[in-house]
């Protein structure tokens, strides 16, 4: 019998909202990163490490707080982190450089988005067992419907009250929503029943893919490093790349919100396409189409040409990450679930951080993005042979069906 429900259908639901306000933090240094920039003596590299860090501090604090959350609650650590997304927010609205990288990398990245992202995933994931990939990837799709709703609203805001002020009234935004959320919808995941393979997965200790579990995780999460490089590099900073091309900055914002928009739509097929062709595939499938879109945005520099080369971009990227939770649950034993996919996400968030930072870093370097995006499409490459070798290896050995 399954152990999908109406409950957890509201549960998934609940994870979107609180994601999309807590991913609207983040967003916050991608929109104002000329203005932080112009105040902090013109290096983008410092607003490119916040948000770097950010997604660095979420990644490492996953596997911390998915390991507290599978021994208290995930409705106690979800509390903690809209708290932290606050209070990291009013620190860095400070506005010296250290305030800005210790805000958002310690409370809201750590702290904050870290008690929420991978712990949530992974909750979520034991609320179904027939759709859970559509599930993963509705909420997955957090980050990009805070995409889609947050950058021209924060951009205005920014341009008329200030980032400083737009960062503090945000935080406290966060948390007069995500806590009250969280206390009153979050409560302990339904047990699968004894024989449920489905809902339990594979057996503890049993090879993955013909190799030893845990080399095989490795595998996989480093593949999602890889891949997750290029990923943050046009989103993280897209609306400053427009500003060097002669794009105002509300049209830039304007592509960033498309770019999401077009993710968080597209993301609904990955997800149904990983319910039935299982999540391995889906990663090979999404990396392709992650790559051709990299190379699109070395082929143009005008503004109509941006926004479709934006918008196909964020069609073909959106499957990735829910596709490698998926692969997780379908790998691994559910009991393992909250810290295998913490240490997965871990390794995807800190690929982000990397390559919202190098984009910066590079640019600092050679004075325009080509070249960032040139690299992010050898680390693009190089994930796909490992997802291919991994593939092959599947062929070969014995696999439990999804």
């Amino acid at each position: 019998m399954s152990i999908e429900s109406r409950a957890s259908w509201v549960i998934a639901v609940t994870a979107v909202v609180i994601l999309s306000i807590s991913f609207g933090a983040p967003l916050l240094v991608v929109v104002a990163l000329r203005p932080i920039a112009a105040d902090l003596g013109d290096a983008r590299s410092i607003p490119a490490l916040a948000s770097s860090l950010a997604y660095l501090g979420a990644g490492a604090g996953g596997i911390l707080m998915g390991w507290i959350a599978g021994r208290t609650s995930t409705r106690l650590i979800a509390m903690v982190g809209g708290a932290m997304v606050c209070a990291g927010l009013a620190l860095a609205s400070g506005g010296a450089a250290w305030q800005l990288v210790l805000g958002f990398g310690l409370l809201v990245g750590l702290l904050g988005n870290g008690a929420l992202f991978p712990p949530m995933m992974t909750y979520v994931s034991l609320w179904f067992d027939r759709r859970r990939g559509t599930a993963l990837a509705l909420v997955a799709s957090g980050q990009y419907v805070a995409g889609a709703l947050w950058p021209s609203l924060l951009e205005r805001l920014i341009a008329a009250h200030g980032w400083q002020r737009v960062m503090l009234g945000y935080g406290v935004f966060a948390a007069a929503t995500i806590l009250p959320l969280a206390a009153l919808v979050l409560r302990p995941p339904p047990q699968p029943a004894v024989g449920d393979t489905a809902a339990a997965g594979p057996a503890a200790g049993a090879e993955v893919l013909g190799l030893p579990p845990n080399l095989a995780l490795g595998l996989l999460a480093l593949a999602s490093f890889l891949c997750c490089i290029p990923m943050a590099m046009p989103a993280a900073h897209l609306v400053a790349f427009c500003g060097d091309l002669g794009i105002n900055a509300q049209q830039g914002a304007l592509m960033l919100s498309v770019l999401l928009t077009a993710a968080f739509l597209a993301r609904q097929f990955w997800g149904w396409v990983a319910d039935r062709i299982g999540g391995l595939n889906t990663l090979l499938a999404g990396n392709i189409c992650q790559t051709l879109g990299m190379a699109a945005f070395l082929t143009t520099q005008d503004e109509a040409g941006l926004f479709l080369v934006a918008a196909g971009y964020g069609l073909g990227f959106s499957g990735i990450v829910p596709a490698y939770v998926v692969a997780v649950r379908e790998f691994f034993p559910a009991s393992e679930a909250a810290w295998r996919v913490p240490v997965l996400l871990f390794l995807s968030l800190s690929g982000m951080a990397a390559g919202a930072w190098l984009a910066g870093a590079l640019y600092d370097g050679f004075g325009f993005y080509a070249i960032a995006w040139q690299v992010g499409i050898a680390c693009n490459l190089a994930a796909l042979a490992l997802l291919g070798g991994l593939a092959l290896l599947r062929r070969r050995a014995p696999l439990l069906s999804p």
